[in-house]
């Protein structure tokens, strides 16, 4: 987002000139910091076989996965609908890996079928495949290697007390399987958390799993997930992309000498792809002055950007309407029927009832954990791309959410 000429812009598309055609709330997304991002992954580890999957979680528009596939990244998926989504999108089954945890067996087999690669993280979920498949269908392994990473405890999925994953204390287990049923491990795959900054997490993480590797035969690729952190302050920190690239593309390239094989590393980046890409424009609804604080009241709350009520999360915030007001301090609040306070004691630019803020990295997991709480509509989503902004998904109306519902009639 840039400020030129008294407002801001994204690729010379005003923003609130968009906003005042599509209404708000809306979602905006600036296709040009996505492709910034996964060139920057793809730079970072040039002279390293290295795929990069989108995990697609983070935003989920159709448009957004084609936009990806367009810029040959592949697909990360963890449910059997995102799955869909993506071969809808125009993924080949091949470059779409679904890793599910705590799903039915049943998902699973609904997996194989639809041909993309599955990675299992659990042990009873291995031995249900071995025996069904045997070694007709190659599998991947999720392993939780016991490092406590993430900037978030809801959000760290890499530690002992994790749901995720099969702890590498159960490696033995893990080769009787392999031994008795015949399935073929291709692949090896861990996520330790999200909003890591420390590039020597990662690097611990490898020697685990490159250690582990050695005892797989067929492996062909070692998948280290993501959890890259974006900088959410202005100025704030982030992971050092290039850094890990140099590191880590040196210890697999060593790995690889060593017993002759030609691994495949693969990230899974979601919020680093996309969430600086996003921002979400609300409207002030009123100004409310108590005791003890100025409120600025919006038109959205914690069903359209739940992040800071759930993680804590910080979002910067813009005044767009009034670049040049003076800074005061405000509390901006939803309009839902709960405490959904976006930020505390923010210092902005005075807001004006009807001013319209713009809410930093939300592109990810912003629409993508939105809902309907109070029977609010979903807002839409635009996407800017080339210098022209394209409506991606309209705005929701009551028949949405009426059109699942079935009317019984008859109450006599």
């Amino acid at each position: 987002m840039e400020f030129e000429n008294g407002q801001y812009h994204i690729q010379g598309v005003s923003l609130l000139e968009t906003c005042e055609q599509v209404g708000a709330p809306l979602y905006v997304y600036d296709f040009d910091k996505i492709a910034s991002q996964y060139k920057r992954l793809n730079s970072a580890f040039k002279g390293t076989r290295m795929k990069v999957l989108y995990a697609c979680k983070a935003l989920t528009n159709i448009n957004v996965l084609k936009f990806l596939r367009s810029l040959g990244c592949g697909l990360d998926t963890v449910s059997i609908q995102e799955a869909q989504l993506g071969l809808h999108a125009g993924y080949s089954p091949e470059n779409i890996v679904f890793t599910p945890n705590c799903v039915s067996f049943e998902e699973i087999v609904e997996a194989v079928e639809l041909g993309v690669n599955i990675n299992i993280d659990n042990i009873s979920i291995l031995e249900q495949f071995g025996n069904k498949y045997g070694n007709k269908v190659p599998v991947c392994i999720r392993i939780n290697p016991h490092i406590l990473a993430g900037g978030n405890p809801k959000i760290s999925t890499g530690h002992i007390d994790s749901k995720f994953g099969i702890s590498i204390y159960q490696m033995r287990h893990v080769q009787r399987i392999v031994a008795s049923t015949g399935v073929r491990v291709t692949g090896l795959h861990m996520h330790t958390g999200s909003d890591i900054l420390d590039v020597d997490v990662f690097l611990r993480g490898a020697e685990i799993l490159l250690q582990t590797a050695a005892g797989f035969e067929h492996l062909e690729t070692v998948d280290f997930g993501s959890g890259f952190k974006v900088p959410y302050y202005p100025g704030g920190n982030s992971t050092n992309i290039e850094s890990l690239g140099k590191k880590l593309g040196e210890r697999i390239r060593e790995f690889n000498k060593e017993h002759r094989k030609d691994i495949t590393v693969m990230f899974e980046p979601g919020k680093f792809l996309v969430s600086e890409s996003g921002y979400f424009l609300v409207k002030t609804n009123v100004i409310k002055t108590t005791t003890a604080t100025v409120f600025a009241g919006v038109d959205s709350g914690l069903n359209h950007l739940i992040r800071p009520m759930l993680y804590d999360a910080y979002h910067h915030i813009t005044n767009i309407s009034n670049p040049s007001g003076t800074d005061r301090f405000y509390t901006v609040v939803g309009y839902i029927c709960e405490t959904d306070t976006f930020a505390w004691d923010r210092k902005l630019n005075e807001i004006r009832e009807g001013d319209i803020l713009a809410f930093h990295n939300a592109g990810a997991y912003a629409y993508s954990m939105a809902s309907n709480y109070n029977s609010r509509f979903r807002p839409a989503e635009v996407a800017i791309h080339k210098g022209q902004a394209h409506l991606i998904r309209r705005r929701e109306t009551i028949e949405d959410l009426l059109n699942t519902q079935i009317d019984m009639k008859d109450f006599g």
